[in-house]
């Protein structure tokens, strides 16, 4: 334990050994960031420069937070939902590890905007969001410290999306990296990480059998892609509901059926959102959701089932039948909320494995270091992580789990490059 403790509001500072415990066995899941951390602690490539984080606070985001402080960054961290915080970990952070935390689980919303404004104190130089709220209450709030950005990554696919409906209304006032586009990102973590972890925390806070159980995915995107497989290879019937035809046509040709919310309220049994917008399921839908359905979450935000709707329609009759699960009753049937609609592979278990996040944070760390160098050179928009930093990342994963490849022959490199070669 550090014998002088950085600036922090954690719950219990009593946990830290518990907490070092869990983000030592999460590091043997995360041989990339580790390799980077080596790296880093040698080069130094972030020295100096503040970094302002708003993360979900996990272990795989502690071992995050180690690896940008070996780089020298000066790092500062709050949780970017109330429900995903682990106190043990938060512990840990400052009091094993010296790096300023400001979470507790199950913070209100005046809390989690203290936290927010107590990162932002520190005039952060880097933003590292995950969600948008960081970037969002700079520009919202302190647009004086706008100019001393440099520059700020994003974890998510609803963040990316607020960041770029900013930079189109010209009001984004520091280049982005979308962590969230990499493909060694969003083809692993969106999918594997979080069509696991969904499986995970709806099992943790329900028990229910999955086998024969009819689920609704809303959206398919790489998230819906994910928990719709997962849904599907423990038994379940698995329906999709959609708004783009594109990805409608491949859910159907998945193997999923495809219907419109109002077809699929009185059919499923538990639904599932994953689409980054608000309302999806409705007034109207729950009036047609059968006894006992189950509802839950897997967006970034608490906004994708209507939650006002549904305590209006309860009139007061709202119970916690288990841990993570609240009851409404609409008078004549019961409706089940699990992780009170925020993001349930969190709310109600530890999220995504750290194998897969290995690759999502060494991404971020990686595109730390970029920015911190080249800030000079990019626009005040949202970029795509440079290719060779996604190729680096899948290399670095290959080599940890002891893959290699075959190169190209000389003779296979000139066909492909040659447009001279016909039938």
């Amino acid at each position: 334990m550090t014998t002088s403790l950085p600036p922090h509001d954690v719950a219990d500072l009593g946990l830290v050994d518990e907490g070092v415990r869990r983000i030592e066995w999460a590091e043997r899941e995360m041989p990339v960031l580790r390799l980077i951390r080596e790296r880093f602690e040698r080069e130094r490539p972030l020295a100096g420069i503040r970094v302002g984080a708003c993360l979900h606070v996990t272990t795989e985001t502690a071992n995050l937070m180690r690896t940008l402080a070996a780089g020298g960054a000066q790092v500062t961290l709050s949780a970017s939902n109330p429900l995903s915080t682990k106190d043990e970990v938060a512990a840990a952070l400052v009091a094993a590890y010296g790096i300023p935390v400001f979470a507790r689980r199950g913070e209100d919303r005046a809390t989690y905007y203290a936290h927010l404004n107590a990162v932002a104190d520190t005039h952060p130089q880097i933003t590292m969001d995950d969600g948008c709220d960081l970037v969002s209450l700079l520009h919202a709030e302190r647009p004086a410290q706008v100019g001393e950005v440099l520059a700020g990554t994003e974890e998510t696919t609803t963040g990316v999306i607020r960041l770029k409906a900013m930079a189109a209304d010209g009001a984004l006032g520091f280049p982005v990296v979308a962590v969230n586009e990499a493909q060694t990102k969003h083809l692993f973590d969106n999918r594997y990480g979080t069509g696991q972890s969904t499986v995970d925390g709806i099992l943790r806070a329900t028990n229910i059998l999955l086998a024969g159980r009819k689920v609704v995915v809303a959206g398919y995107g790489w998230v819906g892609r994910g928990i719709a497989s997962r849904m599907a290879g423990m038994g379940a019937h698995v329906a999709i509901v959609e708004v783009d035809p594109v990805r409608a046509i491949e859910a159907l040709m998945d193997g999923f059926a495809v219907m419109t919310v109002g077809q699929a309220a009185p059919w499923g049994e538990l639904f599932i959102t994953a689409t980054g917008n608000v309302n999806v399921f409705r007034r109207e839908h729950f009036e047609t959701m059968r006894d006992g359905a189950l509802l839950a979450n897997s967006g970034h935000f608490d906004a994708e089932i209507d939650l006002r709707a549904l305590r209006e329609m309860a009139e007061g009759h709202v119970r916690e039948v288990r841990d993570n699960v609240q009851e409404f009753d609409l008078g004549g049937k019961r409706l089940h909320l699990v992780a009170e609609g925020r993001l349930v592979n969190l709310g109600a278990a530890e999220g995504h494995p750290a194998a897969v996040m290995d690759m999502s944070f060494a991404n971020q760390a990686l595109s730390a270091e970029y920015v911190a160098g080249h800030h000079a050179e990019l626009e005040n928009r949202v970029y795509v992580v440079p290719e060779a930093i996604d190729r680096e990342v899948a290399r670095l994963k290959l080599a940890a789990l002891g893959i290699t490849l075959d190169p190209l022959t000389p003779e296979q490199a000139e066909y492909l490059a040659s447009w001279r070669h016909g039938t």
